[in-house]
């Protein structure tokens, strides 16, 4: 038909989903690995950060509760180690107590963990590929702290101040997985700088919080509530460690631990990117066929036959077909 028509316009498909508009706007699909190197927003990852509060007091409840040392809370193993140096100078004691042992354990394996994370430094610290990894480490160090523990032998609840429980070999290995773990979420936690800290150390939020001058505001102010979050899920995860220690022992619970840290570790999928929004694996290609949506193509409309002269702009191909 086309050389009986040679003036007539070319003729477009009647189906609207059979045209390939610029002005339609699809979403692209992402790969794994632009997906997994996107930085997260952190002012989206509240709830990540408030479970990572929530795990500082956790295990630091276990860790307390059997021989007296925090995995999270350094500042207090530096000056108990402090005070065994000025112990040893006054009384030239040569033996050295368990628990100045194992509050030096914690602080060195604590800084060991924090130091590896300088691996985020060059993958990206706000990535997701190195907040799930390293979120999943935390997760393996916890598992490998229970599984010490267990081995062990040994009770999970101190009888008194100066008889711990933990006092072997194995079982101090396992207090310094949990340092470890706790070091490199403190890192984690600082290199996204928000009102949480270090979700570890959480002393200066304390003075932060108290000097915040919007303190009494009786609004939503971020900073301030976000502080008050991070104190609470503290607070909240020790209790549920305690009580979870006198029904099912430290093993169990550092199981319980570690579930929640692989939980948070998915968790960084859903928090919302940097610029774009979220950045979705799933979102779909330009169609290239009508077949490829499951959309019925609205119909054209009809027009009635021109018995007259024929407009050579108005004419379709449908009327084509009519007069041929």
């Amino acid at each position: 038909m086309a050389s009986e028509y040679p003036d007539l316009p070319a003729v477009e498909p009647s189906s609207p989903l059979l045209r390939k508009d610029n002005d339609i706007a699809f979403p692209s699909r992402t790969s794994w690995r632009d997906f997994l190197l996107s930085e997260v927003d952190s002012d989206h990852a509240t709830g990540p950060l408030a479970v990572f509060c929530f795990m500082t007091g956790f295990i630091d409840a276990i860790s307390f509760t059997a021989v007296f040392v925090w995995c999270g809370f350094q500042t207090g193993n530096f000056a108990q180690i402090a005070l065994a140096v000025a112990r040893f100078a006054t009384t030239r004691e040569v033996a050295v107590s368990i628990a100045d042992q194992q509050a030096l354990l914690s602080l060195v394996a604590f800084n060991i963990g924090a130091f590896s994370g300088r691996i985020g430094d060059r993958v990206g610290a706000q990535t997701r590929a190195w907040l799930i990894s390293g979120t999943a480490v935390q997760a393996a160090l916890t598992i490998l702290a229970g599984i010490c523990i267990q081995q062990s032998g040994q009770g999970s609840i101190a009888i008194g101040r100066g008889e711990p429980t933990w006092t072997t070999s194995l079982s101090s290995l396992g207090l310094a997985f949990m340092a470890a773990s706790l070091g490199l979420q403190g890192i984690m936690g600082k290199r996204l700088n928000t009102q949480f800290s270090t979700t570890v150390v959480l002393t200066a939020v304390w003075v932060e919080l108290v000097a915040d001058p919007q303190l009494f505001v009786r609004r939503r102010v971020r900073s301030r509530d976000h502080k008050v979050l991070a104190l609470v899920t503290l607070f909240a995860g020790a209790v549920l460690a305690r009580l979870l220690l006198r029904v099912f022992g430290a093993a169990a619970t550092l199981g319980v631990g570690a579930g929640i840290r692989i939980f948070v570790a998915a968790a960084w999928c859903f928090v919302r990117s940097k610029g774009d929004g979220y950045t979705r694996l799933w979102d779909r290609e330009p169609l290239q066929d009508a077949s490829e949506l499951d959309l019925t193509a609205p119909e054209p409309p009809v027009e009635l036959p021109s018995y007259g002269a024929v407009s050579k702009t108005s004419l379709t191909l449908a009327d084509n077909a009519r007069w041929w």
